[in-house]
């Protein structure tokens, strides 16, 4: 092994390290490792732009302005206010309706995105309720990250997993939608058992929130028309990919110029609203794991993970499933997918086992792993910022405490769906 593979393997698990300790932010380790790759001979520029998955951040970019600018209308306040209105301002039932409603908007939005616009509105209801969030909060997050795996666009990691695996939105609506929907229901019925005695409020209280208007909510009927037109020819055209051969990036920011032209005059405030530091630790990202394939690194993972499940596909899919989980727990899912990809590219290579039940593992440990932990996944992150701001701040142990078992039941339920559905024939 020469020089150049130590250095890159130094450079990168330094800037994991920093990234995990958030003792800088996470885009600036992230932009300054790849720099380092470069600067170092690791990579040459060219290299480092080819390693640059730009399906994927043009997809993010896409759903980031259509979300922004949409959320102008007022129509996510709206969904939660009809939430509470529905269950009659009763704590559990309106708990399970914004858990159902999160679930479903991460799916078809991103979970980072989702729990950004319902937090807010959430904690605006609990208050009225007189009730402790925390429940609602940590409900938020689980739900955010199981319904987020369900789709291409649900979860960041979907989202580099269908680019770099060309699966398409429809295949993962298909293989992941039945188990998220089953993860799902399961997750509401645990936290039910765990939160219905806090739930309780008083009449009083009830009556309050049923005072609610959400026809209040909406600021902008016009923008709201037109912000659903082009959500739903943006959902059908990820349904149509098979037919159009057009790129989730595309069909993404098509929407997005489209939404701006039929809306704005000047973009400036709706492209300052992207959140650019995550596009760019992206970019960071790409190039850093750029840096591993170049040496070699990937590939001598990959061919240690084959000597320890002896080329077994059953062994390999659990393995990368359970071992997804637990990684994803530590490590933001983020990075540690994109670490992943070309690893189990190598995987396949070497022992011409089928990729696909593979990526289905590594998508179901990263997606449902990152609940384990309120640093697992950037919605967990997020959910865990807005709390603190707003005096309700969730400890690591507190966290735990809820999320373990009901994310373990979880991953219990993933290993027989994998098992059951693709890994049969391997047995």
């Amino acid at each position: 092994m020469s020089i150049t593979f130590f250095v890159a393997i130094a450079i990168f698990l330094i800037t994991y390290g920093l990234i995990i300790s958030e003792k800088v932010h996470r885009t600036i380790i992230a932009l300054f490792g790849a720099c380092l790759m470069i600067i170092l001979g690791i990579l040459n520029q060219e290299q480092a732009l080819e390693g640059v998955d730009f399906n994927t951040l043009g997809l993010l970019i896409g759903i980031m302005i259509i979300v922004t600018i949409a959320r102008q209308s007022g129509m996510f306040q709206y969904v939660a206010i009809w939430a509470a209105k529905v269950g009659k301002g009763k704590p559990v039932a309106v708990f399970l309706l914004l858990g159902v409603i999160i679930a479903l908007f991460s799916a078809f939005l991103d979970n980072v995105t989702t729990v950004l616009l319902m937090v807010p509105v959430t904690l605006v209801v609990t208050h009225n309720l007189s009730i402790n969030p925390k429940p609602f909060l940590i409900g938020a997050i689980l739900l955010s990250n199981i319904g987020g795996a369900a789709t291409l666009i649900g979860d960041p990691p979907n989202i580099l997993i269908g680019s770099a695996a060309e699966l398409t939105f429809n295949d993962f609506l298909v293989h992941m939608g039945p188990i998220s929907v089953l993860i799902s229901v399961v997750t509401l019925g645990l936290l039910y058992i765990k939160y219905r005695k806090v739930l309780v409020t008083t009449p009083e209280a009830s009556a309050s929130v049923m005072k609610f208007n959400p026809k209040d909510a909406i600021s902008d009927k016009g923008l709201l028309i037109k912000s659903l037109v082009v959500l739903g020819l943006v959902i059908i055209g990820f349904f149509t990919h098979a037919t159009t051969h057009l790129e989730g990036a595309t069909i993404a920011l098509a929407g997005a110029a489209l939404l701006l032209l039929l809306t704005v005059t000047d973009p400036e405030d709706h492209l300052k609203e992207v959140e650019w530091t995550t596009i760019f630790f992206f970019v960071g990202l790409f190039i850093l794991v750029a840096g591993l394939e170049q040496v070699g690194a990937i590939r001598l993972m990959a061919e240690k993970l084959i000597d320890m499940t002896q080329g077994n596909m059953i062994a390999t899919a659990i393995t990368i499933l359970w071992g997804s989980a637990i990684l994803s727990s530590v490590i933001d899912n983020i990075p540690f997918v994109a670490t992943m990809i070309p690893l189990i590219y190598d995987v396949g290579s070497l022992t011409g086992l089928p990729l696909q039940p593979l990526w289905w593992a590594l998508t179901l440990g990263a997606d449902i792993g990152g609940n384990l932990t309120i640093v697992g996944a950037s919605a967990n992150v997020v959910v865990s910022g807005m709390a603190t701001r707003e005096g309700h701040r969730i400890g690591f142990w507190e966290y735990m405490k809820a999320a373990v078992w009901v994310t373990v039941v979880g991953l219990v339920l993933s290993t027989g769906y994998l098992y059951f559905r693709y890994l049969i024939p391997f047995s």
